[in-house]
């Protein structure tokens, strides 16, 4: 017992008088830093770039002081982290400390002997982020797409690195010099013939219901959708959140320009819609035909509290196109209703949303009438 306790005041001892056998390390500056080893840069956050980088440093027998600087390189300080990763249990992290003024930390590493040891750095880099594009091109029948993805990665933080290995997911990894000051354009991927569906999409909360009467100069909006599956030569891996410019073949080797989308990101097995302008060669007209009230309930004053509504609408849809074009129609019916009579099969989106999907042959007219009951409106 009196052995322990004269080796733990020992060891007291030299933490704080700070005796080393030789200096260990001196101002480790990060930006001019030879030892660094393996360099991991971890983008799968668009809004934090995570480094871990490895080096080997040579301890002696007690308490050493390992100092990290940072001068000029964007990094957040309390994100810094240290992990003995050879010699756990003979290399021990007593402490960190901070000198006043400076871009720099002191860490206070026990080894049980001279040693040479593994360490994992970690830290959060600002100024170094990634950006996903997607360039697709239709064929003329608007019946597929070539889809080419690419990553661009900008780094502005004041540091470079050697062969670092970029993580964008936990599928796609690969290993690249990035210099300071740097904007690389890389392709992630190219996928040929991408089945795609043209879709129009009329909301009766946001489209106009008579376009010409209400002299409404806009359209009805324009997908291609895109399922991210086997089926549609994808389904590889996530498609991440990025810009997406849109071109269609012209038939004589060159591209027309049809738009530009932002998306989110889209997990395999899920659909993706590429907003591409609105068209005027489908119309929807749209109006309510009735309206009244039915089984009022009145109180003791006569006043009506509650009734139900008779109400009816009715939309022409017409298709001015020469091709067969596919109509997404989106009814809103609020509160609780029963649908007496419909022309078309619908699909209910929640409660209050009733969605119709309208295919229309080149040059159809159809018509859309829904007859229903409003219950319990106050």
């Amino acid at each position: 017992m009196k052995k322990d306790l004269i080796e733990k005041a020992l060891l007291v001892t030299a933490f704080f008088s700070i005796v080393f056998a030789q200096p260990v390390l001196a101002r480790v500056k990060l930006v001019a830093l030879p030892e660094r080893g393996a360099a991991v840069i971890r983008m799968e956050n668009p809004r934090a770039t995570l480094i871990e980088e490895e080096r080997v440093l040579t301890l002696q027998k007690g308490i050493n002081k390992v100092d990290f600087s940072w001068k000029g390189v964007s990094i957040d300080e309390d994100s810094i982290r240290l992990k003995v990763l050879s010699h756990p249990y003979k290399a021990t992290l007593l402490a960190v400390s901070y000198p006043p003024d400076e871009d720099a930390l002191v860490w206070d590493i026990h080894s049980d002997g001279a040693l040479e040891v593994a360490v994992r750095i970690s830290y959060l880099l600002s100024d170094i982020d990634r950006l996903v594009k997607y360039r697709a091109m239709a064929d003329q029948n608007e019946t597929g797409i070539n889809l080419k993805g690419f990553l661009v990665i900008r780094n502005f933080s004041g540091e470079e690195f050697e062969k670092a290995l970029v993580f964008l997911d936990q599928e796609r990894a690969f290993a690249k010099n990035i210099r300071q000051n740097e904007t690389k354009q890389l392709l992630l991927f190219e996928k040929k013939e991408v089945p795609v569906q043209k879709v129009w999409t009329f909301d009766a909360g946001i489209h106009p219901w008579d376009p010409e009467s209400e002299n409404a100069a806009q359209g009805i909006p324009v997908v291609y959708r895109i399922s991210n599956d086997k089926l549609s030569n994808l389904g590889g891996f996530d498609l991440l959140a990025g810009k997406i410019r849109i071109f269609q073949k012209d038939g004589h080797g060159s591209g027309i320009f049809l738009g530009e989308d932002s998306i989110g990101r889209v997990p395999v097995g899920e659909r993706m819609d590429i907003y591409i302008g609105d068209s005027r060669d489908i119309v929807v007209t749209q109006r309510k035909m009735k309206e009244r009230r039915i089984n009022i309930r009145r109180n003791s004053k006569n006043r009506t509290v509650l009734y139900d509504t008779d109400e009816m609408i009715k939309a022409k849809i017409e298709n001015f196109k020469k091709q067969p074009a596919t109509l997404t129609m989106i009814q809103h019916i609020p509160g609780q209703w029963d649908m007496l009579n419909c022309s078309f099969e619908y699909n209910l989106r929640d409660a209050n949303t009733v969605e119709f999907r309208i295919d229309l042959p080149p040059g159809a007219k159809k018509e859309l009438i829904m007859h229903y009951n409003r219950r319990n409106v106050r």
